[in-house]
């Protein structure tokens, strides 16, 4: 095998006859693709060049036929669920998965609700329903590290599912909303097709039973029965936290970051990123940084070129903004998250909510600042212009942006925390992308969902939870991962470990 790349404009693909010839009658496998944007913005795609019968496919296990095999319960139909589910049926155990919110179209209309009305449902919303806090974003696959598992496994079913074949080559792969639903609702209609089951509008509400014999209790009353549990509930469930502390299981305060979601014209991040040749028909421009202020990491995160900024809340009386974007990415704005990291020892006390306290306090000091201006939308965000929030002044006029619930002018430097205001006052100045600074660009508040503020902890061998064997704490809300990937491969790892315990 030989490697050999190619490089081409960002308007065409790479010539047949080009590829051939540097393959010198090899077969050839395109391994990546990337923009190279330090001089004229160009592709380039790396490939892997094969003798014949060298080169072998991969190629994923079957899935099995599960209607009478013994059950798993997964609890969550985000990321990690749904891949547990996936590799449960690989392993020929019965998945039953329980999902507190609706499928992936149902909940459209409740997230609809609440950009329009500011009415939340705490049961569906855009971090509770299938799919997860994912389903609606811009898809981004960010880990390409193989540590944690391999990604392979994930990357092609995505496919098999319904995503571009461009996220196997891409550096920085997404998916995009619009075609994320459709890819979340065909591994459902495998799952069931194969044996599993899915029950929406399923909260948990209580475990009984022990190891090999679980009872899953939802608010409804109805009970599922299970050999073990996987806990994949997503980085907001405070109440399964709160649930496994009232059983006396054990539990961690977690660090996590906090900060403002940021947007600029996609027009201003094209032209510093492509250096001022950007034309249509070549990508939107990506950007990403990270800074040391004071002990702490202060970067970007969750970057979505040519997208909106939407409401995230999870219960009424907080304001929590994400970011999402189609799979053109082709909007006029551009919005990133951009945090602080908290760690444990930045809040005092030992009590394993003190994060989240702390999380929640901060989201409702976002919405009562709001309600007190604009009582007819619960969800208006607090906003500042970016050189006015460094300056410590309010700003005079909103410029236009991409949040639907509109925004009100808020001096965020005020409502944040110091611990994250002043090392963002500081940051923002110093971001080595040339027109960055600028009033033009907006932040609102506050980005705090970027991971779970709380820690289940597990035996690192089994996976198992320490205080209660048998469940599978997993993803995002269990403090094992952060994102579509790394989530999708620890739910993999717990099926793994689930079956391991079965045989």
């Amino acid at each position: 095998m030989k490697e050999f790349e190619i490089s081409c404009p960002l308007t065409r693909e790479p010539r047949l006859k080009e590829i051939e010839a540097k393959a010198g009658g090899l077969q050839w496998v395109a391994v990546k693709r990337s923009i190279d944007a330090r001089k004229e913005p160009v592709w380039r795609y790396r490939y892997e060049a094969y003798a014949p019968g060298e080169y072998q496919p991969y190629t994923l296990a079957d899935y099995q036929d599960v209607h009478d095999a013994e059950p798993v319960i997964v609890v969550g139909a985000g990321p990690a669920g749904m891949f547990a589910a996936l590799k449960l049926l690989m392993l020929g155990l019965k998945p039953v998965v329980l999902e507190r919110g609706k499928d992936v179209h149902a909940r459209k209309f409740d997230m609809a609700k609440l950009s329009q009305t500011g009415q939340v449902n705490p049961e569906s919303n855009y971090c509770y329903g299938e799919g997860g806090a994912g389903a609606f974003s811009d898809g981004k696959l960010y880990t390409r590290s193989s540590k944690r598992g391999d990604i392979r496994e994930v990357l092609q079913q995505l496919v098999a599912f319904g995503a571009s074949k461009d996220i196997l080559i891409d550096a920085h792969p997404h998916i995009g909303s619009d075609k994320l639903p459709f890819v979340v609702e065909n591994i459902r209609k495998c799952i069931t097709a194969h044996g599993g089951e899915y029950h929406f509008e399923s909260k948990l509400t209580a475990i009984e039973g022990e190891a090999g014999n679980f009872r899953a209790v939802c608010a409804d009353g109805k009970a599922y029965g299970g050999k073990a549990i996987i806990l994949a509930t997503g980085h907001s469930a405070r109440d399964i936290y709160e649930m496994l502390s009232a059983r006396g299981g054990a539990l961690e305060a977690k660090g996590f970051a906090m900060g403002v979601r940021v947007e600029h014209p996609q027009e201003k991040i094209n032209w510093s990123q492509y250096h001022g040749m950007w034309k249509p028909g070549v990508p939107a421009a990506e950007y990403s940084f990270v800074e040391q202020q004071d002990g702490r990491g202060v970067f970007s995160f969750c970057m979505c070129p040519g997208g909106i900024l939407v409401p995230s809340s999870t219960e009424p009386g907080t304001v929590v903004l994400n970011g999402m974007s189609n799979s053109a990415r082709s909007g006029k704005f551009a919005n990133a998250g951009v945090v602080v990291q908290i760690e444990p020892e930045d809040i005092p006390g030992d009590d394993p909510f003190r994060l989240m306290d702390f999380q929640h306090s901060v989201e409702n000091k976002m919405f009562e600042y709001c309600a007190a201006f604009n009582p007819d939308n619960l969800m208006t965000a607090p906003a500042q212009r970016m050189e006015d929030f460094c300056l410590g002044k309010l700003s005079k006029k909103m410029p236009e942006t991409s949040y639907h619930p509109g925004v009100i002018s808020a001096p965020l430097h005020e409502l944040l925390p110091p611990i994250v205001a002043e090392r963002l006052r500081k940051v923002f100045p110093r971001v080595k992308i040339r027109n960055y600074y600028t009033n033009a660009a907006l932040l609102l508040g506050v980005e705090s969902r970027t991971s779970s503020p709380v820690r289940i902890p597990r035996d690192p061998e089994t996976l198992q939870y320490v205080s209660i064997p048998g469940i599978y704490p997993c993803g995002e809300g269990a403090g094992y991962s952060g994102g579509i990937v790394s989530s999708a491969i620890d739910g993999i790892r717990c099926a793994e470990a689930v079956s391991k315990v079965s045989n």
